[in-house]
């Protein structure tokens, strides 16, 4: 295994969650590092590892390249965020304790590729999981009133439009997290390098990628359910309403229909 960073026994990581997609074909016309995922050269020393549903991990860049680096990459995202969830890191060697995390430090036995994609798979799963933590916090805040309003009678067509809102952000991030993150899937890298499957585990547990996960979906199953419910009441009352005015019509008619009959005998 090529081992990176021969002579540091710490280096600095920094992972971004920078919009709903990146586009890495340009990055795969020069020789990369390795593939599955994808890791380039950056620096001299410096690498990173690049995720195609929006992530990407730097090792061992300074504050300047990584400007530069998120300047150059700007026109290869799709949707970009205005303010992109960020998380550090430590990788530091050492003899024993391989994976655990200490304070955002983590330890390794050695900075070789296999182990720093990893590092860069675990990483980018929890920036993305910390940004959709984040904006399903936003939208769980909005449940007690959607709630309290389940207690009324009248409905408006934007309260309707939001609960649709609501609904189809939740799909989004589970289709997101489900479908093209799929956070709690081991990475491919494990079926070649089964040997780093306890480590792989360990950074796993460090990071509570699976707690984190599960409590993401009961809330956004929460969120869309109790959307669901409101919009199923708001047409139960639209349909009711509709059904009075059927019988207001035709009592209406009935009424008519004597006054007529009452002038004519007269």
């Amino acid at each position: 295994m090529t081992v990176l960073f021969p002579e540091k026994d710490a280096v600095k990581v920094r992972a971004y969650f920078l919009g709903q997609q990146i586009d890495l074909q340009p990055f795969t016309q020069t020789e990369p590092l390795a593939l599955g995922p994808l890791m380039v050269h950056s620096s001299e020393d410096g690498c990173i590892v690049l995720f195609d549903y929006g992530a990407a991990i730097l090792f061992g860049l300074s504050a300047v390249e990584e400007a530069k680096f998120l300047a150059d990459i700007q026109g290869l995202i799709v949707d970009p965020f205005d303010s992109p969830e960020t998380e550090e890191a430590l990788i530091r060697l050492a003899p024993v304790n391989e994976g655990k995390v200490e304070d955002g430090i983590i330890l390794l036995s050695q900075f070789d590729i296999p182990v720093l994609q990893l590092v860069g798979d675990i990483l980018a799963k929890s920036v993305v999981l910390a940004e959709y933590e984040a904006a399903t916090s936003q939208v769980f805040d909005q449940i007690e009133p959607f709630a309290a309003s389940l207690q009324q009678r009248h409905f408006n067509r934007q309260r309707a439009t939001e609960l649709l809102g609501q609904i189809g952000n939740s799909l989004m991030i589970q289709h997101k997290i489900v479908g093209r993150v799929e956070i709690v899937d081991k990475p491919e890298l494990l079926w070649e390098y089964p040997e780093l499957d306890r480590v792989y585990a360990r950074l796993e547990d460090e990071y509570e990628i699976r707690e984190r996960h599960i409590a993401l979906e009961r809330k956004l199953d929460l969120v869309s359910r109790t959307a669901e419910t409101a919009l199923e009441i708001q047409q139960q009352n639209t349909g009711l309403r509709l059904e009075w005015y059927v019988v207001i019509l035709i009592v209406i008619e009935v009424l008519l229909s004597l006054y007529e009959l009452i002038t004519s005998q007269g």
